[in-house]
């Protein structure tokens, strides 16, 4: 039971804005490098950079290290991919 609670611990650690360690990761749904979406279990975050990197990561931990410069971070309740739907629906309505 208790790997089971790890698994929904969510934390995010920035140093000095270049590095970035998330815990709570279910998933990596899409990247680049200016942009990470990341399904966590706090739900989906949204980083915006530049230069970002995946350091280091851990899927059994659910552990993930970026760096880069980080602009932004953001909790979105939809995937980006059903953002993008949702806009060229309302768009050819």
């Amino acid at each position: 039971m208790d790997k089971e609670m790890a698994s929904f611990n969510h934390n995010i650690t920035i140093t000095e804005r270049k590095n970035l360690v998330i815990s709570g990761v279910k998933k990596i749904d899409n990247f680049d490098d200016n942009e990470f979406l990341l399904e966590t279990s706090m739900g989906n975050l949204l980083i915006k950079g530049v230069g970002l990197e995946i350091i280091k990561l851990d899927t059994y931990q659910g552990n993930v290290s970026l760096k880069g410069k980080f602009n932004s971070l953001s909790y979105t309740d939809n995937s980006k991919k059903d953002k993008e739907d949702s806009l060229f629906s309302k768009l050819f309505k």
